[in-house]
């Protein structure tokens, strides 16, 4: 069959070559409509990219009020209302045309509206059924004019308030080949929401209104000259006290903007916005200069939020790039470079060493009604009669897998028990003392690879005592690996346990969050994290994984909606899957600062020992260190 096939399409081809040879090759006018949707290709994408062009064309037109509705993620409906001039018969014959627009004069060096092209509307009007209906301030009546498939009606009088409506139905229906390619109503709408979301923080003094066939609304009322209060609208009220101001000018380049605190951070680059004159733009060298002006101050796999706008010269970018007008490029872009990381860098050694507000709703969900502090206990070998915690020394040549003693039992026996019985720290940090057991048992255990817990320093480090020296543990570290090493295995294998919660955490989140969550409900209940929704923009946490223990189930909740936002869709969740069980491992885990006794610690080393690659925990870090006792003899000149 592949001979056949190969042999069909070499006739073809020489077929198509003896015409071009022996015949004369005929060049002929493409239709105007033909063109239209060439071009259509570069500039409709999606239905987020009609959206775009159509509010660009909005606030272009001086609206001080958009309302966007749309059904079947825009793709059957897209409506954009707007209050702005309008436009006359005249105007509306030539609206239509490729390349007819009122915001470019006889040069591109100095372009300062958003749209200049005037490619959007014809665009539109050769893949889908286009409306505009639109009326002048000051005339006693409105213009209508319809393009469905690339054929243009007749101008006709209309009833119409003054400003332009514009409607889309059934965009793509003359290239169906394109709607293959759509993705699902709720992906395509919540990339409309974000559009919406660009522009209102580019242009807070206008009102935003969004609505979709859910009946929900997105509205974001004009903040006037108050930039922060705007951004706050979209990014949430938290922005607003966790937000550096910036403004910084180099060589007639200004940058001005709100960038957060490295503390107050996110789980992907969405929370990131630039705009270049106004103009919304996703330029990763702008991205890139982000990154690197809060390099070493946020941990690997989290991202900053910034809002960063660049005001300079028209003539010093080039905003005609691409048709989408999304990317941009500096005359200077080292300058550009060099202002935005200087400007943040800056800021952040001013101000930016102050934690996060966020953190205090944490530090107050922990004081629970009906917990307290239990005092450290020593251990003992009394403390476990029915099962004892340790087991007889093992050989060093069979390795960590075979140092286990065979009663060191998993995280649903012996472990478990001990890490759900931890306690709060204490004002100070003093060592726990270690216990007195017999001799023997103290010998037993020290011959562990990980020796035998003695005491835990600065409520964070677990010291244990070998055989030939001692090892210092990070114990958050230590715990988080163990707790992703099991839920990697339930990936595989059957689901994990999970906990009930007596009173069901409610997390607020968009409506995009929310869609993407429930999406992938049954993936995460795998892991034990069960969620339902609840009512317009909430998730219900009706179960977490019975390994974690008491945790944020909030703040998990909305680190996982942004990695799954960050995927775009579902079949590569599942390659993910692991980057999820690491996020819940570190939520979940044995915190710095938890005092622990000394069973508890030593069963921590059980574990340690019982894991593959226990030495380093998910981000890379080591969990332990280890001083021989030679080496602690050399720093006292003993050796």
């Amino acid at each position: 069959m592949m001979g056949m096939a190969a042999t069909a399409i070499r006739f073809r081809l020489s077929s198509e070559l003896r015409i071009r040879e022996n015949g004369r090759m005929i060049i002929k006018q493409l239709s105007e409509t033909l063109i239209n949707q060439i071009a259509a290709g570069e500039v409709i994408e999606r239905p987020a990219s009609a959206a775009k062009e159509l509010i660009e064309n909005a606030i272009d037109a001086g609206a001080t009020r958009i309302e966007v509705a749309t059904a079947g993620g825009g793709k059957t409906l897209l409506r954009v209302i707007d209050n702005g001039c309008g436009m006359g018969p005249e105007d509306l014959a030539l609206a239509i045309r490729r390349h007819c627009t009122s915001k470019l004069s006889e040069t591109l060096f100095d372009i300062r509206s958003l749209g200049f092209r005037g490619e959007a509307l014809p665009s539109i009007g050769s893949v889908a059924k286009l409306t505009i209906t639109s009326r002048p301030a000051g005339a006693d009546s409105g213009a209508e004019i319809a393009v469905v498939g690339g054929k243009v009606g007749d101008v006709r009088p209309a009833a119409a308030n003054p400003g332009t409506t514009v409607e889309v139905r059934d965009l793509f229906f003359a290239t169906p080949a394109r709607l293959k390619f759509m993705k699902t109503e709720k992906a395509e709408a919540g990339a409309i929401s974000e559009i919406v979301k660009r522009m209102a923080i580019a242009f807070p003094a206008i009102r935003f209104v969004l609505s979709g066939t859910d009946r929900s609304t997105l509205e974001f009322p004009g903040t006037g000259d108050d930039h922060l209060a705007r951004i706050a609208q979209v990014l949430g009220a938290d922005f607003k006290d966790n937000a550096i101001e910036l403004d910084a000018e180099r060589e007639d380049v200004r940058l001005s903007g709100f960038a957060g605190v490295p503390t107050f951070n996110r789980g992907n680059s969405a929370h990131q916005y630039a705009f270049v004159n106004g103009r919304p733009v996703q330029d990763k060298q702008i991205l890139s200069a982000i990154r690197g002006a809060y390099a070493e101050t946020i941990p690997q796999g989290r991202y900053p939020v910034a809002v960063l706008s660049l005001t300079l010269d028209p003539a010093l970018v080039d905003v005609n790039v691409h048709p989408a007008k999304s990317d941009v490029r500096f005359r200077d872009p080292a300058l550009v470079r060099g202002l935005i990381v200087g400007a943040i860098r800056q800021s952040l050694q001013r101000e930016g060493d102050r934690a996060a507000t966020t953190g205090a709703g944490g530090m107050l969900r922990a004081f629970r009604p009906g917990f307290s502090p239990q005092p450290a206990q020593a251990w003992s070998p009394a403390s476990s009669p029915s099962r004892p915690l340790y087991g007889t020394a093992p050989s060093f040549g069979s390795g960590f897998a075979a140092a286990a003693a065979p009663a060191a039992r998993g995280f649903g026996e012996a472990a478990q028990a001990a890490f759900d019985s931890l306690t709060v720290p204490t004002a100070r940090s003093e060592p726990i003392p270690s216990p007195a057991p017999q001799s023997a048992t103290v010998e037993a255990i020290a011959s562990y690879p990980l020796g035998a817990a003695r005491a835990q320093v600065h409520a964070n480090y677990i010291v244990a005592q070998t055989e030939d020296g001692l090892v210092i543990v990070d114990q958050h570290a230590a715990h988080e690996r163990l707790v992703f090493e099991q839920m990697r295995k339930a990936l595989t294998g059957r689901r994990l346990p999970s906990q009930g919660l007596l009173i069901p955490e409610i997390v607020d989140l968009t409506e995009e969050d929310c869609d993407r969550l429930m999406t992938h409900a049954t993936s995460l209940e795998q892991l034990g994290l069960a969620i339902e929704r609840f009512g317009p923009g909430a998730i219900a946490v009706r179960e977490t994984p019975a390994m974690l223990g008491e945790m944020d189930a909030t703040q998990l909740v909305r680190d996982l909606a942004d990695e799954i936002a960050e995927w775009d869709t579902a079949d590569r969740l599942s390659a993910k899957l692991e980057h999820v069980a690491a996020t819940m491992a570190c939520h979940g885990s044995v915190r710095s600062g938890r005092r622990l006794r000394v069973e508890e610690m030593n069963a921590l080393l059980r574990q340690m020992e019982q894991t593959p690659g226990s030495g380093q925990c998910n981000h890379g870090r080591p969990t332990y260190v280890e001083l021989k006792l030679s080496d602690i003899e050399r720093l006292f000149g003993r050796s």
